[in-house]
């Protein structure tokens, strides 16, 4: 049988590369013979050097087709990526996204024929402002890292206009998001790491031992990577406030307290968003994000340009009479006349369309249900972290905030399966595994994030299946390592593939 009969019969064979589908004279040539090609394109567009396969226009469609119901996604199944949040979201949002008024804006419109989408982007950062506490956001950044980046950059240039160059360390805990001493070491920072404690949170004790004049900014992520609340958090932002420096919160984690608790509330002068996590769109598709960066009111000069300005427009009534809408009796205009701002971190304000389906979120589920996402959040986590201490060691036994640790340290000392292995298996039945060998301070990671959106049904069968797993790997640990045998593509040599990499295809020699 050949592969791509096998493949119309739903087997896992993998399919024919689209050079060995072609066959020559097979190609749609939709240019009359006789006409130079420098007609249709440019000369220096041209190539004659490239080998490319002679296919039909029909041939080329059914096999991309294909190989696009081969990617994995939170479509097809149970995607518990622990510390990405990948939630399903409503395709209303992308509905809005996709609307001609705003998909097809150009980016250079000007002020007063875009006021729809100014309008959108004023209520979004106001939205994001009293949701999480902050006096300000910026949508310009593209997302989380990028936002923490710009965040370091507000915190340089205001010790700078304080006369305090020589704040020169960021203090990050090993249990911060882990872009964060990149972040820091990109702003010339000196990254000061420090080590949780016995419950895997920041002991006050010790941050007050690695504080001092040349402190610059604490960065923190809470809940942290293990899901744990930082249950100090006043204690320590006050600590680091004594000697003057700035807190910093990553809001990778925000699905887990939006609505019930405020960074602003917590003491954090700065802080990140990532809409394209929390808000909509699943985080990890490989396409552009969205990262907000919001501040205290002391910092808001220097937020990234353009921010968005609302006046009075003077419009009271409409034209039949009525009152109008608040929003409607504003004028919205990009302000880029900021002297102290750092300046632009893009091209143009931001991904606008994430803009647009973060706010079609928010309003869908309002103030009480964005607080009721992250509650399930909560609850669906606990409820899985619950089971899973029945056969796999959960390090901090403890209730924990949107997503939980597990170790296979244990089984691994007893089997030699590790959790790579486990994370193999579960991809045998359907499912993405979890975050594995992060955070680095548990050995043998599973870091497990179920999110708000997976019903009961498919937490059980999670359960069930990583729980046969690891009966498997107890009594035939070699199957479990021999994993994924359902897949496309089988068990790799890991390491030969990062280091000699297959990035071109060439014909096999006759």
């Amino acid at each position: 049988m050949s592969t791509q009969t096998s493949n119309e019969l739903g087997t896992n064979a993998a399919p024919p590369l689209i050079f060995e589908l072609g066959q020559e004279g097979r190609a749609n040539r939709y240019v009359e013979e006789g006409k130079p090609l420098e007609q249709f394109l440019p000369k220096v567009l041209l190539r004659d050097d490239l080998p490319l396969p002679d296919n039909s226009e029909l041939d080329v469609v059914r096999h991309f087709t294909k190989l696009s119901q081969r990617t994995f996604g939170i479509d097809l199944g149970f995607y518990p990526l622990g510390s990405c949040t990948m939630k399903y979201n409503p395709r209303i949002n992308d509905a809005m996204a996709a609307r001609g008024e705003f998909a097809q804006l150009h980016p250079y419109t000007p002020d007063e024929f875009s006021q729809g989408a100014l309008q959108v982007m004023y209520e979004l950062e106001r939205s994001l402002a009293s949701l999480f506490g902050m006096a300000a956001f910026s949508l310009n950044p593209s997302a989380g890292a990028h936002a923490e980046l710009a965040a370091l950059l507000i915190a340089k240039k205001y010790f700078k206009d304080r006369g305090e160059p020589h704040r020169d360390k960021v203090i990050v805990p090993d249990t911060a998001h882990g872009t964060n001493p990149a972040s820091a070491a990109m702003c010339g920072f000196k990254v000061i790491s420090l080590p949780s404690d016995e419950r895997g949170r920041v002991s006050v004790e010790e941050i007050k031992k690695v504080l001092g004049p040349d402190t610059a900014v604490c960065m923190m992520t809470n809940p942290n990577t293990l899901g744990l609340f930082e249950d100090h958090i006043h204690e320590i932002a006050a600590a680091v406030h004594d000697v003057g420096g700035l807190m910093y919160y990553d809001g990778a984690n925000a699905n887990a307290i939006m609505g019930n608790v405020r960074p602003g509330d917590m003491g954090f002068d700065l802080m990140h968003l990532n809409t394209h996590k929390t808000f909509t769109i699943p985080h990890g598709g490989g396409g552009a994000g969205h990262g907000p960066v919001g501040v205290a009111a002391h910092l808001v000069e220097y937020l990234p340009t353009p921010v968005v300005r609302a006046v009075p427009s003077g419009n009271t009534k409409t034209s039949n009479g009525r009152p109008v809408a608040p929003s409607d009796a504003m004028t919205f205009s990009l302000d880029f006349d900021r002297p102290k701002s750092i300046g632009p971190m893009r091209s143009f304000w931001s991904n606008f369309a994430h803009a647009v389906r973060a706010l079609a979120y928010m309003y869908a589920n309002g103030a009480d249900g964005l607080k009721k996402v992250s509650q399930l959040a909560v609850l669906n986590a606990n409820y899985v972290r619950v089971k899973v201490a029945d056969f796999l060691e959960t390090p901090y036994p403890e209730i924990c905030r949107h997503e939980f640790v597990a170790s296979a340290q244990e089984l691994k000392k007893a089997t030699g399966v590790k959790a790579l292995d486990i994370a193999k298996a579960l991809l045998d039945h359907g499912m993405m595994a979890p975050t594995m060998y992060f955070p680095l301070i548990v050995p043998e990671c599973l870091m497990i994030e179920p999110t708000e959106t997976e019903s009961k049904e498919t937490l059980d069968h999670f359960v069930e299946v990583l729980r046969g797993i690891v009966e498997t790997a107890r009594k035939e640990p070699e199957t479990v390592m021999a994993a994924p045998v359902n897949t496309v593509v089988g068990r790799v040599d890991e390491t030969r593939a990062a280091r000699q990499p297959d990035l071109k295809w060439e014909p096999v020699s006759a």
